[in-house]
């Protein structure tokens, strides 16, 4: 992540693709907030180094263990940004850091759409000035995003040096994050047709393991492939909390990576959907002949419901180890009251 004097580095690795821009989209933690489009805007305007010299060939070839320099933009300031006094649910808070409890339907930080009523806003006036403003002029103090229709923790930098602290282990995969999610089937390690998809194994204690490389799909911009050549390497774990007559569960699952929709797309690709899901759940639906009532809660869910319940990191100035969590939103806890026929 970027060190104080504005530059990230990043060391191409053996399965690295072979084209620079490629390299550096595989490359670059999602918590740098860095585009492909605007990775190549940084080649071209001369901001990415190799030993001190300008690369400016998005198709240079690149070779294990160079070590690239990108030269990053100072933050904006978020002036233009507006503060709304928006209820926040804070889970805990120091002049460093602050943990949120995200509800449904709030927006992380403002976009074209939605410039305001966002996380952004709302910490704005809960924190005044203090926010780090590393994020850029719509993300001060955000390290990391959970999307729209998801609840659950986040931690948001209120200075600088908690800001580089984050962001370094969200870079190492350190940060312990543990979702719970509703799923459509009931994975199985001894099924032939799941121990047959190229990228899933299953570890001691019947762990599901999902390894691939995930990017933009190719025609549908707002979606997550899929991929093995291109894209950002990807690996989700997760195992069964609670099953539900075989044909949904309760999957605790956790990331090693962190990319946007993760562990939606992984869990659509290992064919158990989350329920709720319209961009990656399919079109499967609960019999009515084994939930009764809880079928149609079910089958209308209004959104994803991968929920962050547990958020673990190294306090980044302190040193010290702190873990939260974050009890099921109403609707996920009355799904699954319903599914067990409660």
């Amino acid at each position: 992540m970027p060190s104080e004097n504005g530059w990230l580095h990043l060391t191409i690795g053996e399965e690295a693709p072979g084209r620079l821009d490629k390299a550096l989209a595989a490359l670059v933690p999602e918590e740098a907030s860095l585009s492909r489009s605007r990775l190549m805007k940084m080649i071209d305007e001369g901001d990415v180094f190799l030993d001190g010299a300008a690369v400016t060939n998005p198709k240079a070839k690149v070779a294990e263990g160079q070590v690239y320099a990108l030269r990053l933009a100072p933050p904006v300031a978020a002036e233009h940004l507006l503060a709304e006094d928006i209820a926040l649910n804070v889970v805990w808070e120091d002049e460093d850091l602050v943990v949120i409890d995200k509800p449904a339907g709030m927006v992380v930080h403002p976009a074209p759409g939605t410039p305001s009523g966002t996380l952004v806003n709302a910490l704005l006036a809960h924190c005044g000035d203090t926010l780090s403003g590393i994020g850029g002029e719509r993300r001060p103090g955000i390290v990391h995003r959970i999307d729209k229709d998801t609840t659950g923790l986040l931690v948001v930098a209120k200075s600088d040096r908690a800001h580089h602290g984050l962001a370094a282990q969200f870079e190492a995969h350190s940060v312990n994050r543990h979702y719970l999610a509703v799923v459509h089937g009931l994975p199985d390690a001894y099924d032939p047709r799941l121990r047959g998809l190229r990228g899933i194994s299953f570890e001691a204690g019947g762990i599901l393991k999902i390894a691939t490389n995930l990017a933009r799909h190719k025609t549908d911009r707002q979606r997550q492939a899929v991929l093995w050549q291109d894209g950002r390497h990807a690996i989700t774990r997760a195992h069964v909390v609670e099953g539900f007559h075989g044909a949904a569960a309760l999957m605790e699952c956790w990331l090693e990576t962190g990319r946007t929709h993760q562990i939606r797309v992984h869990m659509s690709y290992a064919g158990h959907g989350l329920i709720g899901d319209q961009t990656y759940g399919g079109k499967r639906r609960l019999p009515e002949k084994l939930f009764g009532p809880a079928a149609e809660l079910a089958n209308t869910f209004p959104r994803q419901a991968p929920h962050p319940g547990t958020l673990g990191f190294v306090h980044p100035v302190t040193g010290e180890e702190l873990e939260f969590v974050s009890p099921l939103p109403a609707d996920m806890a009355g799904l699954l009251t319903g599914l067990r026929g409660g």
